[in-house]
């Protein structure tokens, strides 16, 4: 493997665990504060599994490169951005922001499928 490989190989294994990570620090902090509505706290519960789930598929592609890592991320992506959709057609679309958070989270959640690929293909 070169060295423009591995770089970039680590650099989007970071950049997946940092948003992970990101998704798990919400979770905490909104399940944390005393009074948040039901709905809100289930959302934290998805959001903070798809973290901690993604950390772990994560670092298995890494050390393994096990080939069902890829389809794991692949549902756990799926689910979870299943659930934001169902969740903000329920509350009702209220702008082009909301339209903008949607693909924002559409792409890192499609560069964390791509680590995954690329951890399972690479051979150290």
């Amino acid at each position: 493997m070169t060295k423009q490989n591995n770089l970039l190989r680590t650099g989007f294994a970071l950049f997946s665990a940092v948003t992970s990570f990101i998704f798990v620090y919400y979770a905490v902090s909104i399940v944390t504060v005393g009074n948040t509505p039901e709905g809100l706290k289930f959302f934290a519960y998805v959001a903070g599994g798809y973290g901690l789930l993604n950390i772990y598929i994560l670092s298995w592609a890494w050390r393994s490169q096990a080939g069902w890592t890829v389809s794991a991320n692949m549902v756990i992506a799926v689910s979870f951005f299943g659930v934001v959709i169902m969740d903000l057609l329920r509350a009702g679309l209220q702008g082009s922001m909301q339209i903008v958070g949607i693909l924002g989270l559409a792409l890192v959640l499609a560069v964390n499928w791509f680590t995954v690929k690329i951890l399972c293909q690479s051979r150290r």
